[in-house]
């Protein structure tokens, strides 16, 4: 099964190639129909056959829809300077255990979202706070993030989560 037949948008089919995937794995089989359709999921599989893809690429996705929708209609709740302001609001959270992980997921996030209008950011502790704070208050569409990090800039109202729509918790297992 080729991954054009999981009806992914040519952006993100572009960006699997680049990535030199040629056909999805049976995670990303299973998981991507399923998100794309607006279910939860859980996911289980063995280190390297493609879990971060199997959920990164239909929440680009549907990002990506969504940010059309409004790019085409606009938001009729908001005036001008809101809409820019929330051109890119925090829709999507990934939390992971460690920063190492935080990074590798960016990474692949950036790999599939390259020919996306979208933005992500990272946020994880070891390093200076005020980079991701300034990330977060310039608009973000996805954020990658450790537990505790979050939580701190949650604290200091740096971090408004009131607008996300997906939630990944990647090794949660880690994370109890």
């Amino acid at each position: 099964m080729p991954f054009r037949a999981l009806h992914l948008s040519p952006q993100i089919l572009q960006a699997v190639r680049d990535s030199g995937y040629t056909e999805p794995t049976p995670i990303q089989i299973a998981a991507i129909p399923l998100i794309l359709a607006g279910h939860d999921g859980i996911g289980i599989a063995q280190t390297g056959t493609g879990k971060t893809a199997a959920y990164v690429l239909p929440i680009l996705m549907k990002l990506a829809e969504s940010r059309q929708t409004v790019a085409r209609h606009g938001d009729l709740t908001a005036n001008r300077r809101d809409q820019k302001h929330n051109a890119h609001r925090l829709r999507a959270l990934v939390l992971a255990p460690t920063r190492e992980l935080v990074v590798q997921i960016e990474e692949n996030v950036r790999a599939y979202a390259k020919h996306l209008p979208l933005r992500v950011a990272t946020v994880f502790g070891g390093v200076s706070e005020r980079p991701q704070i300034e990330a977060l208050r310039s608009g973000v569409d996805m954020v990658v993030a450790t537990p505790g990090r979050l939580i701190d800039l949650m604290e200091q109202r740096a971090a408004n989560l009131s607008g996300v729509e997906f939630v990944v918790l990647d090794e949660a297992d880690r994370m109890l």
